[in-house]
């Protein structure tokens, strides 16, 4: 897996958790719905740590809690 679809995968599931959508993630996060779209769809396939940022504090949780998951432990080295 790609950094880049963990953190894609990692939104959609924090979204599913704190049941909203991602056009509200956005509003409350101050990023446009382009943005998170183009992470989503992978179009951005290495969101800034500054746009992951907000999104956490949208969300009300700090970035180590978006990264302390199995998946991003698990991740390999991508070579590019």
């Amino acid at each position: 897996m790609t950094i880049g679809k963990a953190v894609a995968d990692r939104i959609e599931e924090l979204c599913a958790q704190k049941g909203i959508t991602l056009n509200k993630l956005g509003t409350i996060s101050g990023i446009t719905q382009s943005t998170l779209n183009n992470i989503i769809c992978g179009v951005s396939k290495s969101p800034t740590i500054s746009t992951i940022k907000k999104i956490c504090d949208g969300l009300n949780i700090n970035i180590v809690e978006f990264f302390d998951t199995p998946v991003f432990r698990n991740l390999e080295q991508e070579i590019k």
